[in-house]
């Protein structure tokens, strides 16, 4: 909610950036939650927000080939949402859900496949907040309401958009 406070939880005030970025680093989209939110939760509001303008003009393109995304993305009902959309996903699975289905046996089913290949590529995504903590204002979290937060980091995208075109 745009005029709501940044979030309160046990330790004082907490928010959370839940982000699409591309192969590239160059963020696609963008959520800021309180800090107690569930990362999960956000994904089908991450992916709602994603608009990439064509080159050749017509509609945008909003979904991407594929999410790879922590663990804290591998639940079934997540994993199914991408499907559903024909998304492939790369999200290794929890070491608890791994237990839970060999406990069950034949009747556990299949382990979901991982690319590990594609997987190495999670990186950019770490690379980004990395260099999203670089500002000051958005690692120390000063900002009192989440537009103005939002905001901070809708503009340091821009920025991290802009230097495509200065090379």
């Amino acid at each position: 909610p745009a005029g709501h406070g940044v979030g309160r939880s046990r330790g004082g005030l907490t928010t959370k950036i839940h982000a699409a970025v591309d192969g590239n680093g160059r963020p696609l989209a963008a959520v800021v939650t309180g800090g107690h939110r569930n990362d999960g939760a956000l994904l089908e509001a991450v992916l709602a927000d994603i608009r990439v303008p064509r080159l050749a003009g017509g509609r945008p393109r909003t979904r991407p080939d594929m999410v790879l995304a922590d663990k804290a993305y591998s639940a079934g009902v997540y994993r199914r949402a991408l499907h559903a959309r024909g998304i492939k996903v790369v999200i290794p699975e929890k070491s608890d859900q791994i237990a839970a289905r060999k406990r069950r046996g034949s009747r556990g089913g299949r382990p979901p496949g991982l690319d590990t290949a594609a997987y190495r590529g999670r990186n950019v995504v770490e690379r980004h907040f990395a260099l999203t903590k670089q500002w000051r204002g958005l690692a120390t979290r000063y900002d009192k309401l989440a537009i103005t937060y939002r905001a901070a980091i809708i503009l340091a995208a821009c920025i991290t958009w802009t230097r495509i075109w200065e090379t």
